[in-house]
């Protein structure tokens, strides 16, 4: 949260907007939030400087380079593995996308991206090999509706 500051709708329309389209120009957003552009960058910079802007990101066609398969794999893991070294399991394999550690069954969720299904089955292989990981569950992405951009993947 902002040090002694609370966000305001402006701040959270400036965040909207730059979710939607990462790209825009400050004279953009502040004919959108109704402020002068070097306000807009005030404010981007003190929301990236409070860290509540971590950074950009493009959104990729997977398929076109060559990753078109996505799934995520749950893992459950034996009672000796700590919450905290979870993550380890997918340090090192190129096709995670992110790790997310969960409260209840199971222990983590995987989000991964893979070229075929023989790739897929390595990288499945490779998340098994931890020697606290007792099961796995996969599932395939059929598709994908992102709210704040309208695409589909």
């Amino acid at each position: 949260m902002l040090a002694g500051k609370a966000l305001d709708e402006t701040d959270r329309e400036i965040i909207a907007l730059l979710r939607a389209d990462a790209r825009r120009t400050f004279a953009d957003i502040a004919e959108r939030v109704s402020i002068s552009a070097p306000a807009v960058k005030r404010r981007v910079d003190r929301l990236q400087r409070e860290g509540l802007i971590l950074g950009y990101t493009a959104i990729v066609d997977h398929r076109r380079i060559g990753l078109p398969l996505q799934g995520f794999v749950e893992l459950r893991f034996d009672g000796r593995a700590k919450v905290d070294d979870i993550t380890a399991v997918a340090a090192g394999i190129a096709e995670v996308e992110a790790l997310y550690t969960t409260a209840g069954d199971p222990d983590a969720v995987v989000l991964l991206r893979a070229r075929d299904v023989d790739d897929l089955k390595r990288v499945i292989d490779a998340l098994r090999r931890s020697r606290h990981v007792t099961g796995t569950k996969t599932l395939m992405i059929l598709g994908t509706w992102r709210p704040h951009t309208g695409t589909t993947a």
